[in-house]
């Protein structure tokens, strides 16, 4: 096959990178100093800080940490949503007042942070079971089965001792633990379905389709497993987002969807006011609002961002190419192509990570690639404090640097 059957990969194929490449030699070109030994040296010393941070978020008095915010803050608002269910009480869910007096409940009346809920119903299902267990044991069985799943993942894609500590060090793992979320899960949900996807796409499917209690980072599913001609899969995820709204309403009723409904605009107002910090999402629309960028401009450019990963991403799933770049390609384009990513969100970039690394071991890194690796792997701990700081997110440009890469060897192995 020649390049011009692959119009869209022509910049990513230019022999400027191996120039530019050679000239940085081999501290960024190669990554000479990203060893296997170093490797375990950066991830040992990343968990001990991590443990010893949670070690310390607990060790405040009852449910509070040092600081006097409820251990796993965000965990709150699940957690509350659950007990609201379990007492008949659903119609509190969606009205934010309500919510927050029934979290100051569980805080002992005590004036907290508001942990808002703007889930869709079939997150409901999701949570209701939580509430029966204490709160403090139902956070430990919530990220205890996340990181069962997660790990899993991870050694499904790469058997190896290595993979499990690099997998912990991410330091997306400390700020899901420490914030109580659901990134677990959907790195889960995400990773588990595309390793299905080719061999029981209706099961992948079904996995894809319980990621609608997130949809911001399910937003380009249906278009990868369209452009790939994936209709087993894009049919049984289908099938199964209908069903969880159907069992949705049927268990909570019907008005749950009106009453969600009702409350959209102030999960706008969450965007586009800045009630979420903006350092702490890590979206292309959060760097351009964080640099001061008006409304209109910071969705521009995250509408045009959004569709040129989106038309790369087609190219790459048309091709008969490697699964795993594939696969990678659409975990690492998440990131870029949602307006709603926080810091923690970016738990789905590990497997794309760890995919573009097995291909490393297997044959020979491409210039480039383990400096993006480890800037992604890193991505999560410096972007938000930078961005806090300065007003500089780094994440969506490390995120497009993976991206790149990642679609860089997936073209040149799909012409070969």
């Amino acid at each position: 096959m020649s390049s011009s059957e692959f119009p869209l990969s022509r910049a990513l194929l230019h022999p400027s990178a191996v120039f530019i490449a050679r000239l940085s030699g081999p501290v960024l070109g190669e990554a000479r100093w990203l060893s296997a030994r170093r490797l375990c040296a950066y991830s040992a010393i990343m968990i001990a800080a991590s443990v010893a941070m949670i070690l310390f978020a607990m060790s405040g008095h009852g449910l509070e940490d040092p600081s006097g915010r409820p251990i796993g803050t965000d965990f709150v608002s699940f957690w509350t949503v659950s007990s609201a269910l379990l007492e008949g009480r659903q119609a509190l869910v969606y009205i934010p007042q309500a919510l927050y007096a029934l979290e100051k409940t569980l805080a002992g009346g005590k004036d907290i942070p508001f942990y808002a809920w703007q889930y869709p119903p079939i997150a409901l299902l999701l949570v209701y079971p939580l509430a029966l267990l204490p709160y403090l044991y139902a956070l430990a069985l919530w990220l205890g089965a996340g990181i069962a799943g997660y790990l899993s993942l991870l050694w499904r894609i790469l058997p190896r001792r290595e993979t499990l500590k690099a997998g912990l060090a991410f330091p997306a793992v400390l700020l899901t633990v420490l914030h109580g979320q659901n990134a677990f899960l959907t790195a889960s949900l995400l990773g588990w379905g595309l390793l299905f996807l080719r061999r029981r796409p209706a099961f992948a499917g079904v996995l894809f389709g319980v990621l609608a209690f997130k949809p911001q980072l399910g937003v380009l599913l249906p278009v990868a497993l369209l452009a790939g001609k994936h209709w087993r899969a894009f049919g049984a995820a289908a099938a199964t987002v209908a069903g969880l709204a159907a069992a949705s309403a049927i268990l909570f009723g019907p008005a749950i969807w009106r009453e969600f409904l009702a409350g959209a605009p102030f999960a706008g107002a969450i965007l586009d006011d800045g009630l979420v910090p903006y350092y702490k999402m890590q979206s292309v629309f959060a760097a351009v609002r964080l640099e001061g960028g008006p409304l209109f401009l910071a969705y521009s450019v995250q509408a045009l961002v959004a569709l040129a990963v989106a038309a790369f991403l087609i190219r790459a799933w048309r091709l008969r190419a490697d699964p795993d770049l594939q696969n990678a390609a659409l975990l690492a384009a998440i990131p870029l192509a949602t307006p709603f990513c926080l810091d923690y969100d970016l738990m789905v970039i590990a497997p794309a990570i760890l995919w573009l690394a097995k291909k490393g071991l297997e044959g020979r890194a491409l210039p480039f690639e383990r400096t993006a690796l480890a800037a992604a792997a890193m991505a999560p701990l410096f972007s938000p404090a930078l961005g806090a700081s300065t007003g500089v997110l780094l994440a969506p440009v490390v995120m497009a640097a993976l991206f790149a890469v990642i679609m860089r060897r997936l073209f040149l192995e799909a012409r070969a």
